[in-house]
């Protein structure tokens, strides 16, 4: 082998950052370097595969692919190969020297904080390969990529000290070879019934052959034995399946090192034919809530893989789902632009979304408790679904979960049918209100009327509650009802007769509320829903909320001002003391701290906090005087 134009690189700062943590972070699961090492080899023999799909000329003899195993106790070193795609010298930089995935410095953050999850976060973050300096003091890596010329290789060298170097070399095989130099306190990577049972472990069920060199005592040769089985599990029938074996395929495909909560494994016949077999991971990770994340599902042509992160066939709002799909009737040749298009996709997007759903609907109802370890960790990206898909909008509310007045209790639990069958018998609706957090829902004013004739009210303070209940107005032919906004139904279970009527209308108290406050408010009026609380503002029912337009704001969005209907409580003795008040001056500063504080209440803010805390001193040290 000849070596030429020896190159060194600095890593990128941030794989330097994560090489020094890896090195000198305590792992207490060291072998994911080999799970990692052969999904890279998995991936790259895939991916070789899908290239001679789009170039059969240059697939002139059947392939037999495989990924080898070297152990060389001698030299202490172990060595994985596959003869998939390759790399050339630009992709070696690019892959090897750089980390190109977004939310690094996050994952470097997370690393340096969680030290239980360290695992478990490499994978996630797609840099699985830098877990090779956990064991090792060297890593080399010899590759040739399918579009290199004939023996044009690379060789990539680092001590995982901030450099690496790069050099041209002969090699004649399309493919990579990783050669580990293992540290002195790592041989036990070197003994073969270690690597057996970790490949098992790990890699049982790739497609791909793992074959370790074997030594045979009685022989004195060196052979090439398989470890793995070998073979699609997606491609077995269920009874064939142990439930650790789908569990481990769950966490070869994902890199999670948790357990899944749940899956779903079949095979549809018919007009379309295809095997899916779906998860639903246990926990979050990191970036699920933007929506722009990487859908979990891997796909697969008549038992060939074709693509990762396949969004077309799950709606958004169902993006946590991991697995695959090996479809039996689309072309080999599939692409991702022939995908957006293709007929036989939306069949299965619908088939897929349904089967989802299903699968959750059955675990809310026979296992409530790990339904509810689901909404914990998925039930806000669940909520997006209300709005995405009309189709399937009952069946989604049906699954949501909420928190309540006589919920007691700021975790989500309480379902829309439980409330319903809780419901009071004169309720015509189903009542909910937003805010910006539990605390603020729970304490609303706009709650007293519905805690004191014991109406439950569910308490929304996800950002996208707000944005959700525009889209859900109805749930078993019951309306649903934001107590924030005007509502007449009310009036219905008022009972109670305001008996200070009389008086305020004599003083004319609505009407020069009105004419002090004018363009500031649409209404004014009295209100029986209020028992410790002077006044409130509400929304008109066909205006914009308070939080939709807090939306709005946190998006960049102006919005025209909101005119509230200012209700006011008649039978609260502030009101009833600034009833008797016929100075105007002092009225209209009355009437404004009434406002002001009813409008920090409901907006959590105020224009000109500075002239409201004046106004409300100023108030005081009047009273102050009067009593003295």
């Amino acid at each position: 082998m000849e070596k030429v134009n020896k190159e060194t690189y600095s890593f990128q700062s941030e794989a330097k950052e994560l090489l020094h943590l890896m090195i000198h972070s305590l792992y207490s699961n060291k072998e994911i370097f080999i799970r990692e090492i052969i999904s890279n080899a998995s991936d790259a023999i895939d991916k070789l595969r899908f290239y001679f799909l789009s170039h059969p000329e240059l697939n002139k003899n059947s392939i037999d692919f495989n990924i080898y195993v070297s152990i060389d106790k001698k030299n202490n070193t172990l060595s994985i190969s596959d003869n998939g795609i390759g790399m050339s010298k630009k992709e070696v930089i690019e892959n090897l020297g750089t980390i190109a995935k977004s939310g690094t410095k996050k994952f470097i953050s997370e690393l340096k904080r969680n030290t239980e999850e360290k695992n478990k976060l490499i994978g996630q973050f797609g840099v699985g390969f830098y877990s090779t300096f956990i064991v090792s003091k060297k890593v080399i890596v010899k590759t040739k990529s399918i579009n290199c010329s004939k023996n044009e290789g690379v060789l990539w060298e680092s001590y995982g000290k901030g450099e690496y170097s790069i050099q041209n070399i002969k090699k004649e095989e399309t493919g990579t070879e990783v050669i580990l130099f293992l540290n002195d306190s790592e041989k036990i990577f070197l003994e073969e019934w270690k690597i057996n049972n970790i490949i098992k472990k790990y890699s049982d069920h790739i497609s791909i052959p793992v074959k370790i060199n074997s030594y045979n005592e009685k022989e004195k040769t060196y052979s090439f034995k398989k470890i793995n089985k070998a073979k699609a599990l997606w491609s077995l029938k269920k009874t064939e399946i142990k439930q650790e074996e789908y569990q481990n395929f769950y966490k070869y495909i994902t890199n999670d090192i948790n357990n899944p909560l749940i899956w779903t494994h079949n095979t549809v016949e018919g007009t379309q034919e295809y095997t899916n077999l779906l998860y639903v991971p246990s926990k979050a990770p990191w970036d699920m809530w933007n929506r722009d994340n990487k859908h979990g599902l891997k796909l697969y042509v008549k038992k060939v893989y074709i693509m990762d992160d396949v969004q077309q066939f799950l709606p958004n709002y169902l993006r946590f789902i991991r697995g695959i799909v090996d479809s039996y009737d689309m072309p080999l040749n599939v692409s991702r632009e022939i995908l957006q298009e293709n007929k036989i996709v939306s069949g299965l997007k619908k088939s897929l979304t349904k089967r989802v759903l299903k699968l959750l609907k059955e675990l809310s109802i026979n296992e409530p408790e790990k339904y509810q370890k689901f909404w914990n960790e998925f039930g806000l990206v669940l909520k997006e679904g209300i709005a995405e898909d009309l189709y399937n909008k009952e069946t989604i509310a049906n699954l949501l979960r909420f928190t309540s007045v006589f919920n007691n209790k700021s975790e989500q639990t309480l379902s829309l049918e439980s409330y319903i069958k809780n419901m009071k018998e004169k309720q015509e609706k189903i009542y909910f209100i937003t805010s910006d957090n539990y605390l603020s829902a729970k304490n609303s004013p706009h709650l007293e009327f519905f805690k004191k004739n014991s109406i439950d009210v569910l308490l929304l303070s996800d950002k996208i509650d707000e944005w959700m209940m525009n889209h859900l107005t109805e749930f078993k032919d019951k309306k649903i009802q934001s107590i924030s906004k005007n509502d007449e139904s009310l009036n219905n279970l008022i009972q109670e007769e305001n008996k200070n009527q009389k008086i305020f209308e004599k003083n004319n108290f609505i009407k020069k509320v009105k004419e002090i406050l004018k363009d500031k408010i649409k209404e004014a009026k009295f209100t029986n829903k209020l028992t410790d609380t002077p006044a409130v503002l509400v929304t008109d029912s066909a205006d914009m909320s308070t939080q939709m337009a807090k939306l709005f704001s946190a998006a960049g969005q102006k919005t025209s001002p909101i005119k509230y209907i200012f209700e006011i409580n008649p039978n609260h003795l502030l009101i009833k003391h600034i009833n008797n008040i016929s100075e105007k001056k002092q009225l209209k500063e009355w009437i404004y701290l009434l406002f002001e504080q009813a409008l920090f209440v409901e907006t959590g803010s105020l224009e000109d906090p500075n002239k409201f805390i004046f106004r409300l001193n100023n108030l005081l040290t009047q009273k102050i005087f009067t009593i003295q």
